[in-house]
């Protein structure tokens, strides 16, 4: 019932749209390939790719075709029925990653409750039920659901939400991975990271310390968990991160690129793992529907494509080369640059938001992070062209924050 409360706060006038976002004043109208425009023609380069979705691009023409074809034939069924398009997208992405079985949902937060129902339904079926708790580290993120905030712990994702739900411990971001061992017990179920981190600030995990939480795992017959949801398909010049330091994990966690804006997500696992979801032990309504596996498998067509890779590989070359000349260049306003393929970060001396800000000023568009750091995460269909626009635009941007900052004081002073 409207207006029923009767205290002493002053009224306030909520929006039809709860206010949850701190959005810029801008309204993308349409886009092409690279390039967003908003209600009044003016053109933006998306470096932010809607948060590493639109992997390739803006209305992608052979994406465009499946929709519409797809749009014509069927949208949903229900997973009481088989779905063909589920069976195929399945069996090529264990084909070509370390899985043997997955369930697909349709975002990153239902990947990973997928996940973590999965490890503790492992050890349970395993005679281990004491083995629920999961280790996470922390500055990570892996959705705003109950379970997938407090895997987090970070006070501005749960403040206001709790009783937290238990069974998180949280550890550093070690440089040395081997540290995590002090944190394992007889209780933890799984271990969970993401190989690169998104909204923690680009922070990569090393093939070595990929290798020790492997090991770990082992040694502890516990699970590893990788959230690939934003560094996973593509964006780091493999199909996913981990393959990059030869390992696998027991069960990965992937969205985002995976439909190239389409609402899709899936949670991949090894056989021994999976197997132990039975039937009626996990569902969706719209995961995996038709829809969105006729775009998933195209995604996946383009992405498999020979030289493709490659390309991500080369654009990710150059556009770090360019960058960390800016950082030379800019050092008042850019103290490094990190990350890997086309998933990139600067950490700034000034806060993010003001050069976002400025950013869309200049008809670039990228995200801000955590630990002062600015995301850049272009579409892997870039050309060098869009890298050198980028680094000229972002020229502007670093000339003009500077000229803002006061001067430094010299060492006499």
């Amino acid at each position: 019932m409207k207006n029923s409360r009767n205290d002493n706060r002053e009224e306030t006038i909520i929006p039809p749209v709860l206010p949850t976002y701190a959005r810029a004043d801008i309204a993308i109208e349409y886009g092409k390939g690279v390039y967003a425009y908003d209600q009044n023609d003016k053109e933006y380069l998306d470096y932010g790719s809607g948060i590493g979705v639109n992997n390739l691009g803006f209305c992608h023409p052979e994406l465009v075709k499946t929709i519409t074809e797809q749009a014509g034939k069927v949208w949903h069924t229900s997973n009481i029925y088989r779905i063909p398009g589920q069976e195929r997208l399945a069996q090529r992405l264990a084909e070509n990653t370390f899985a043997d079985t997955m369930f697909f949902t349709n975002s990153g937060a239902e990947a990973v409750e997928c996940a973590m129902k999965m490890a503790r339904r492992y050890h349970a079926e395993n005679e281990s039920p004491e083995r629920y708790r999961i280790i996470t580290f922390e500055g990570c993120f892996h959705g705003r659901t109950l379970a997938t905030i407090a895997a987090s712990g970070q006070e501005k994702l749960i403040k206001g939400f709790g009783p937290m739900m238990e069974g998180f411990d949280h550890v550093p971001f070690y440089r040395d991975m081997s540290k995590v061992e002090a944190a394992i017990t007889y209780e933890t179920a799984a271990i969970m990271i993401e190989p690169v981190m998104g909204e923690g600030g680009i922070k990569q995990v090393s093939s070595d310390n990929m290798r020790i939480l492997r090991d770990l795992c082992d040694k502890h017959d516990i699970l590893l968990i990788l959230d690939e949801v934003q560094c996973g398909m593509g964006r780091t010049e493999k199909l996913f991160a981990y393959q990059h330091s030869h390992i696998s994990p027991d069960i990965l966690c992937t969205a985002k690129g995976i439909g190239a804006g389409f609402p899709l997500g899936a949670c991949l696992a090894t056989e021994e793992v999976g197997r132990c979801m039975n039937a009626g032990s996990h569902g969706s309504t719209y995961g995996g529907n038709p829809m969105a596996m006729a775009v998933g498998n195209k995604v996946l067509d383009i992405l498999l494509a020979d030289g493709f890779f490659d390309h991500v590989e080369k654009m990710s070359y150059d556009l770090r080369k360019g960058l960390m000349t800016l950082r030379h260049r800019h050092p008042r306003v850019i103290e490094l640059v990190r990350g890997i393929g086309l998933m990139l970060g600067l950490k700034l001396n000034i806060e993010p938001p003001a050069f976002v800000a400025k950013a869309i000023e200049h008809g670039l568009l990228v995200v801000g992070a955590a630990d002062n750091t600015v995301r850049l995460l272009p579409p892997l269909i870039i050309e060098k062209n869009h890298i050198d626009e980028a680094l000229e635009k972002l020229t502007k941007i670093c000339a003009e924050i500077e000229k803002e900052l006061p001067e430094p004081q010299s060492d006499e002073e």
